[in-house]
């Protein structure tokens, strides 16, 4: 009987300890779609359309989540999806609460990838959202075989994956607790699926899954990144400051996690978002890995499209409530001498001064001017007093913005780009 009950207890410590184990499923969503994995994969087509990186610029990713639920259980709540947005706010931009737990030896090379993420506020079809869909499903789970992902499967169909990040958050059977599609993907499979129980941090989230690390590591995927051991027994990621190790930790080692192939007595990085420790354990990404992923938004990177995105702001709605009719991927020239809506503004892109310049007759005059970020943030506001104004934009960041001109009557929006 004391053998049975021995037997009994190791495999209910074994079954528990499985389950508490993070489990990713990209490496072998990987192996399924051998046509995208993680090796390099070569730049676009030329468009004409795009532009570069600019130096220090924050890019901004509208998100859209699909919630495919089955149960009221896996109908989460919008409060628990504004709670994952803001834990992969606060990870890629190195803000997280727990980044003070970085050992000594690895914060010099922990750091603000300058990516950022919102709710989508536009819809594909130029409409206003909320950047949330819930479809209900007749289907129990779903695995690596993407079937969320089509309507004519039981899931939801891909917005334009060029302009949205995808997230499908849904029963995901199996040990893994997600998967990525890696850049350069079939275009409408492309994104991310979470479990619905590790998505967010508050309410129905799963302890030890419980800080929205999941995510961070799946997004990381869909932005480039390997597992920090790359795979393979003493692999490589890729990323000259992620030290070498001989696999994935899991739980919350102590620190320096040494393995056969550590490089020196600093041991694993594992602490890193890309490897599968719990995430109470995980604070960084590096700066080789946030240099990898920027180059996907670089010229012929594959994230380059989302750079001419401007699904997060709401106010490039006209009164109707909808998006002004232009080609999404419009180039930017500079100086910009067209007439935009009775305002001209040059040059464009700018460093430091930006000139308006009232014309065909429009009074500039007693108007407010608003400035807001790629996430609808108000970062200047300032009123008028003549036809011709000079604004000094030293102090604002690099990266697009939204100028809106109005009286509270006659509103003027014009996209800006500040370098």
């Amino acid at each position: 009987m004391k053998i049975l009950l021995l037997l009994a207890s190791f495999l209910l410590i074994f079954n528990f300890n499985s389950i508490a184990q993070r489990h990713c499923g990209s490496t072998e969503y990987a192996k399924l779609n051998p046509s995208v994995s993680y090796r390099e994969i070569s730049g676009n087509t030329f468009n004409a359309a795009a532009r570069d990186t600019f130096s220090n610029e924050v890019i901004t990713i509208p998100v859209v989540v699909h919630i495919l639920y089955n149960t009221s259980a896996q109908n989460i709540s919008d409060a628990q999806v504004r709670s994952q947005l803001k834990a992969l706010n606060d990870d890629f931009r190195r803000m997280n609460s727990d980044a003070g737990n970085t050992p000594a030896a690895f914060k010099p090379f922990a750091a603000d990838t300058r990516i950022e993420f919102c709710l989508a506020q536009v819809t594909p079809q130029g409409k206003p959202g909320s950047g949330i869909i819930r479809k209900y499903t007749n289907k129990t789970g779903f695995s690596l075989d993407d079937a969320m992902k089509f309507s004519a499967s039981g899931g939801d169909d891909a917005w334009d994956t060029k302009s949205y990040l995808n997230i499908w958050v849904c029963n995901f059977s199996g040990q893994a607790l997600g998967y990525a599609s890696f850049p350069g993907g079939q275009a409408d499979k492309d994104g991310v699926v979470i479990q619905y129980d590790v998505f967010g941090t508050t309410s129905k989230v799963r302890p030890v899954f419980n800080k929205g690390r999941t995510t961070t590591h799946e997004v990381g995927h869909w932005l480039g990144l390997k597992h920090i051991w790359g795979d393979n027994s003493c692999g490589n990621d890729g990323i000259d400051d992620t030290p070498q190790q001989s696999g994935n930790n899991y739980n919350c080692p102590s620190f320096p996690r040494m393995s056969s192939c550590s490089p020196n007595a600093n041991g694993d990085m594992f602490m890193n978002f890309m490897d599968y420790t719990n995430d109470d354990c995980m604070n960084l990404f590096t700066g080789g890995q946030a240099k990898k992923i920027r180059s996907q938004f670089a010229l012929n990177g594959k994230r380059n499209s989302f750079l001419n995105s401007v699904k997060c702001d709401s106010s490039m709605l006209e009164s109707g409530g909808v998006l002004p009719t232009q080609p999404e991927t419009k180039p930017v020239t500079a100086p910009q001498n067209k007439p935009v809506a009775g305002v001209q503004i040059y040059p464009n892109p700018v460093n430091q001064y930006l000139n308006l310049v009232a014309i065909n007759g429009f009074e500039l005059s007693g108007k407010f001017i608003t400035l807001s970020n790629a996430s609808g943030s108000v970062v200047m506001q300032k009123r008028i007093v003549s036809n011709t104004e000079k604004i000094n934009l030293s102090s604002v960041n690099a990266g697009i913005y939204i100028l809106t001109v109005t009286d509270g009557k006659d509103k003027k929006v014009l996209k800006l780009i500040k370098m």
